[in-house]
């Protein structure tokens, strides 16, 4: 139980007496009362919001309702001062023993100290990723699939059962583009010299391909007609592409659980089952669709097709899902996707580039239809990153054609550093990745700056070891009446970990982590330079092993919020750096 939720309990408590005692009727809805810090420190260390939202219904001024709860808060022996703002917020300061307690806290639940049971219960798809798999990873792919993974990681931390996906596009013109490419490299293979036209796919990455379908095949279709080597070379290329990405992904530490083939979907007749399941519910129809707008082209025909209605749910118009020719239009097969997603799990999240954006209102609108409205749907966008190096756009790579590949850059700054620097602004923000900044040492590069902080937790706990001064275990060994006012801001900063984890789970928004790893690492540091001017406020004083032991403690504590940090972020915690 963490800071906020035990002052919940508490707050919780002494409405109950409130209750009984008949300043409150009983059965008061209190799903909207907040513990939180306030908006400015000064006012206290908690505020809570509940006179505010339950005055009303109770039938009681806010203020009269606030004093009385406030009397009651202040008896509590974690609680210093309360005081009652304005209309009726109340601002409490807890005593200093407080924070030295949930200072113990964070030792005692270690590995564990963040983790929530707000999602408990609930199973969230994921699915991220999903490039088409025509090609390595490229950087345009990198953001959103460390997002996913990110938020992921965040969801199981918030006590949620995860499933992440990956869903191949293999049903599209694109993969049809892929095998007469792959057909090109495999007759160069046989010794033909070949060009790529425009349209194909120029990489050296296909070369491979083609030699271990010459190896397979021999000359058997060098002259044949498309008909009989398009689909054994798209199953082919596809999979040699699949195997590929999942390489690449995993230098970036990411591995998905389910990998769902957009053609077996549709071999499995389930975009059918979802037009039925609509059209039973009179959700789609045979109509027409609106002309273009804006100029009409001189070829356009109003066509019958299957419409869903969209606009039912929000739309600004009706869907088709399947074209003139039969076949399923994009949407078609991505709303019978999604059905089969919402069959196995309780939320669904798709992450998309930001040129997607065009498509999000009718994917929502159609899982609506399809589930009722029972399952939680978000869509978050991802905005581009521009590569740069020193300030100076990157060239692209010659291996890949036409892009810069993931695994050129994983491997030129590490892992790490990549997926902590695609979470340090928010993923609907465009980005620039600069090579010299992500590994500059300087607070101004946040990935050095909170593993900077790490290492210097970790070398302090070294030197002091070679002291012969130890920090002792869950503050056993350590009096932490010792620590001064400044240190326990700091542990009120550390305190805000199991909050900002519930509250990134809750928005989605994985960045929150990051952005708060950051804010620690500076209170950190700041705390440490002001031993620069005061031997005696030094982290280590050889001659006052009790506060030595003290604030090895409190550097114990901050390290290991870094650490759950970071791993939630999928990066490692280093205790070294060159």
């Amino acid at each position: 139980m963490t800071l906020y939720t035990r002052f919940a309990a508490h707050i919780d408590a002494a409405l109950d007496t409130l209750a009984d005692r008949g300043v409150l009727p009983g059965g008061l809805d209190r799903r909207n009362v907040t513990v939180e810090p306030p908006r400015d420190a000064s006012h206290g260390d908690l505020a809570t919001n509940a006179a505010m939202v339950l005055a009303k219904p109770a039938g009681v001024k806010p203020r009269d309702l606030a004093e009385a709860l406030a009397a009651e808060l202040a008896a509590l022996p974690a609680v210093a001062r309360v005081d009652v703002a304005g209309p009726g917020f109340i601002n409490m300061v807890l005593t200093d023993d407080s924070w030295r307690e949930e200072l113990a806290a964070v030792h005692a639940a270690a590995d564990d100290y963040g983790r929530s049971t707000a999602a408990t219960g609930t199973t969230v798809n994921i699915e991220y990723v999903s490039a088409n798999p025509t090609g390595p990873m490229h950087m345009g792919h990198c953001r959103g699939a460390v997002v996913g993974d990110a938020l992921a990681s965040l969801l199981e931390f918030a006590g949620a059962k995860v499933i992440r996906e990956y869903y191949v596009n293999d049903a599209g013109a694109q993969v049809d583009v892929l095998a007469r490419s792959a057909h090109l490299r495999y007759r160069e293979a046989l010794g033909e010299t070949v060009a790529i036209p425009e349209g194909l796919y120029p990489g050296d990455y296909l070369v491979p391909v083609g030699q271990a379908l010459a190896a397979e095949f021999g000359d058997r279709y060098v002259a044949a007609p498309e008909a009989e080597w398009l689909v054994p070379f798209r199953t082919r290329a596809v999979a040699a592409m699949m195997e590929l990405i999942r390489a690449d992904l995993a230098l970036l530490g990411i591995h998905h659980d389910i990998f769902a083939s957009e053609a077996e979907l549709q071999a499995a007749g389930k975009p059918e089952a979802a037009e039925a399941e609509l059209r039973a519910r009179d959700l789609v129809y045979d109509g027409v669709l609106e002309a273009p707008k804006g100029e009409t082209p001189e070829d356009w025909e109003p066509v019958q097709l299957p419409l869903f209605r969209s606009t039912a749910f929000g739309d600004d118009q009706d869907r088709p899902i399947r074209k003139s020719n039969g076949q399923w239009t994009y949407f078609g097969a991505d709303m019978a996707y999604h059905f089969q997603k919402a069959q196995n799990a309780d939320q669904l999240i798709d992450i998309w580039g930001a040129d997607h954006a065009g498509t999000v209102k009718r994917i929502v609108a159609a899982v609506a239809a399809l589930t009722g409205g029972t399952k939680r749907f978000d869509v978050k966008l991802i905005q581009m990153v521009r590569l740069l190096r020193g300030g100076e756009p990157v060239k692209m790579s010659k291996r890949a054609g036409n892009f810069v590949t993931l695994a050129d850059v994983v491997r030129e700054v590490g892992k790490d550093v990549v997926r902590f620097t695609m979470l340090t602004r928010r993923a609907d923000a465009q980005m620039d990745f600069d090579f010299a900044k992500v590994v500059e040492a300087s607070k101004d590069n946040p990935v050095f700056y909170v593993q900077y902080a790490h290492a210097r937790i970790a070398s302090l706990h070294r030197r002091a070891a070679e002291a012969g001064i130890e920090a002792g275990s869950e503050g056993g060994e350590a009096d932490l009446s010792r620590l001064e006012t400044d240190e326990l801001a700091l542990v009120k900063l550390a305190a805000q970990f199991p909050r900002t984890v519930e509250t990134a789970a809750a928005t989605r928004e994985p960045h929150r982590i990051a952005f708060y790893l950051y804010d620690l690492a500076a209170g950190f540091h700041a705390l440490w330079n002001v031993g620069n001017d005061r031997p005696d406020r030094r982290f280590l004083v050889v001659d006052d092993p009790a506060a030595t032991r003290a604030r090895l403690f409190l550097a114990a504590g901050i390290g290991q919020i870094i650490r759950n940090g970071l791993r939630v972020m999928g990066v490692e915690a280093v205790s070294e750096m060159n």
